[in-house]
């Protein structure tokens, strides 16, 4: 565990700027830097960070953080790779907690285990250039020697014990380890990977963590993969994700397919942004990695009952995950083809036009739930919006939600109100209107004292163990946030902005802050009027107290023998504060 002390040192002295920077071009915008967003495609800036609180904010897609969060988001790195990567370029050593011997010994193995796989992607990349089958299979893919290059493709010759030739200890235990060899039950040995095109599959730090191994022919299975391992587990990795990187940025999109040799074919005739799932259906983690990546996600799948079963699954697991400003879609190639194959008859504009007229999601799940259902019966209506009731349940995206059970109430002939209701969508006494309120035309914007406490807090962090908790109203979110920082003031002292939202990220109060966070950039305070106006907001709320207890004297006090004298106190009490207003 990275302490926090080390965090907060590392943010002081890493400037956010720089940092992104290095990868969005930045424009002076008043007191804050300006660009384009690179987590989603626009054309005009919105994406803004502050040098002075450390953090950026995009008002397009909400996207928001410091500079941990920001290489995170960027460079698809986990928490401790992303620290890591902001030390080194500070000069600073990430201290690590005291490693039992058995975890040293664990990183020592996967450092040895990675220079095997790298050993052996060399051997089998050296051993395609000796094989003129291997060779003549991929040229007749339509690849050149440039994509096999970038892919780093190689050649597992047929031969048993072919890895003899690089590992001379055959017998070493880390070729069972990583996967490339097979101890049998008679005590023989010999080589997972034979007489196949190897694709070497990348960690997001460019390291070999597996492969994938297609034959040339008819042989079964038409694709072999690494086993799990102690540096590979499939649920969690994407073949080809290191080379689609920068792609998947400029089109603001990722393809999901299914071969190896899908993405490397979409690849070559210019689709760059495709990835693979690795024999395994699609996982959560897939769902998070590429939603991070880019705005719009397709899923593209045969057109067969194989393909489609494969799309409803990967439906299931992206329903909790969907957001209402990433769409995901679904594209279903022609029964005769995959993408490998349409790429190469119809060419790159033909593909991307199939990929961006594909179907959406909520188009993909109605439509399947009523090709299962007869809606001209109402015995077909009631099985369609009971089938309906678990996927909805499962969205959390409040726009998408809406939006399909509108769409489901008016298929199943029932009001939106009783699909709710039926659907178990609201919670219990909850109140709904058929009918909304008309909206307020050019109301102004009004914010709670509290809300404006809590961006001055953020402005200076100081300010929040100066606050007096009796004043605020316990009810608001912001109230619960302000009560957070200010415990951690007492505790440790003052808190930069930037590792405020390090606390932050991940927690109850995250949206609330980040709210606050992004009005402040918009509307202040700055860090020289945060203390002053600070202190006036206090002073309503104070101001605010004593007139409701002035009027809960003259209500319920009528019984008191010093109403009089206890109203004359409150109310000189009230005219002091009010003439502490600026």
């Amino acid at each position: 565990m990275i302490p926090d002390s080390f965090k907060q040192d590392l943010l002081n002295r890493v400037d956010i700027v720089d940092v992104v920077s290095r990868y969005v071009q930045l424009k002076k915008g008043g007191a804050n830097m300006m660009g384009l967003c690179p987590f989603h495609t626009e054309k005009s800036p919105s994406f803004t960070v502050s040098p002075a609180k450390q953090f950026y904010h995009c008002f397009g897609c909400g996207a928001h953080g410091n500079a941990i969060g920001f290489m995170m988001a960027y460079a698809s790195m986990g928490y401790v790779d992303a620290v890591k990567d902001l030390a080194a370029s500070a000069g600073m050593t990430v201290p690590e907690a005291p490693r039992t011997p058995q975890e040293t010994q664990r990183r020592e193995r996967e450092t040895d285990l990675y220079a095997v796989m790298e050993k052996a992607m060399e051997f089998y990349r050296a051993q395609l250039k000796g094989s003129p089958k291997a060779i003549g299979y991929l040229k007749g893919r339509g690849l050149t020697g440039e994509i096999a290059a970038r892919f780093r493709i190689g050649y597992a010759p047929d031969d048993w014990q072919g890895l003899k030739a690089v590992f001379p200890d055959y017998q070493d235990k880390s070729l069972v380890e990583t996967g490339l060899v097979i101890d049998n039950d008679e005590g023989k040995r010999y080589d997972r990977f034979r007489d196949r095109v190897m694709f070497p599959i990348l960690n997001q730090r460019g390291s070999v963590i597996g492969f994938g191994g297609r034959v040339m022919g008819d042989g079964e299975p038409k694709y072999l993969n690494s086993p799990e391992t102690a540096l590979f587990e499939k649920g969690r990795e994407l073949y080809g994700l290191t080379q689609a990187r920068d792609a998947i940025r400029t089109a603001g999109r990722v393809l999901v397919v299914e071969g190896y040799m899908d993405v490397v074919a979409l690849a070559q005739y210019g689709v760059g942004y495709a990835v693979a799932t690795l024999g395994t259906a699609t996982t959560p983690m897939h769902i998070t990695k590429l939603l991070r990546l880019a705005d719009e996600v397709v899923f593209c799948f045969d057109g067969d009952k194989a393909g489609r079963k494969a799309a409803w699954r990967a439906l299931e697991v992206s329903l909790p995950l969907a957001l209402d400003h990433k769409p995901m879609r679904f594209l279903f190639l022609p029964a005769e083809d995959d993408p490998d194959s349409f790429v190469r008859k119809h060419g790159q504009e033909a593909f991307e036009q199939l990929a961006r007229e594909a179907q959406t999601l909520s188009g993909f799940l109605v439509g399947e739930l009523r090709a299962d259902a007869d809606l001209g019966t109402a015995e077909g209506r009631s099985k369609f919006l009971t089938e309906a009731k678990p996927h909805l349940q499962k969205i959390t995206a409040p726009g998408l939600k809406l939006q399909l059970l509108k769409q489901v109430a008016e298929l199943g002939r029932v009001s939106q109100d009783e699909a709710e209701r039926l659907m178990e969508l609201r919670s219990p006494g909850e109140r709904t209107y058929n009918r909304p309120a008309p909206a307020r035309a050019s109301a102004p914007l009004i914010t709670s004292q509290e809300q404006n406490l809590l961006r001055c807090v953020l402005a200076q962090p100081k300010l929040a163990g100066e606050m007096n908790h009796e004043l605020l109203d316990e009810r608001l979110p912001e109230t619960a946030a302000l009560r957070t920082i200010a415990g951690w003031v007492e505790e440790e002292g003052v808190l930069s902005e930037a590792m405020l939202i390090e606390r932050m990220q991940g927690s109850e109060h995250e949206t609330v802050v980040f709210r606050a966070q992004a009005s402040m950039l918009e509307h202040g305070p700055n860090e020289a009027s945060a203390e002053p106006e600070f202190r006036q907001i206090l002073l309503s709320l104070h101001i605010k107290r004593v007139n409701e207890e002035i009027e809960a004297l003259k209500r319920d006090g009528s019984g008191r023998a010093d109403l009089g004298a206890e109203l004359a106190r409150r109310t000189k009490e009230l005219a002091a504060l009010k003439g502490q207003r600026m």
